[in-house]
């Protein structure tokens, strides 16, 4: 298994690439508080490149966005 700041990675409930950023927030504490699409775009965009290729990650990103602007869209 992965090793990950001196202990073993636990990639089911602390994947490494999850708990990264400089601000010592995992991403799942803001992404959680809006729906699945916004939810979503926040993870792609604050993991991208994290995982290998940051520009599918935005466009992953990009994709749900997009999809929740449908959603609003077709709301009115």
């Amino acid at each position: 298994m992965e090793q990950y700041q001196g202990k073993q990675a636990d990639p089911v409930n602390e994947p490494p690439h999850y708990v990264t950023h400089p601000s010592g927030v995992e991403c799942i504490q803001i992404a959680e508080h809006f729906n699945f699409r916004l939810g979503n775009v926040i993870k792609y965009v604050w993991r991208a490149g994290s995982k290998g290729d940051a520009l599918q990650d935005l466009k992953k990103a990009r994709w749900y966005l997009e999809r929740e602007i449908a959603h609003l869209e077709n709301a009115n």
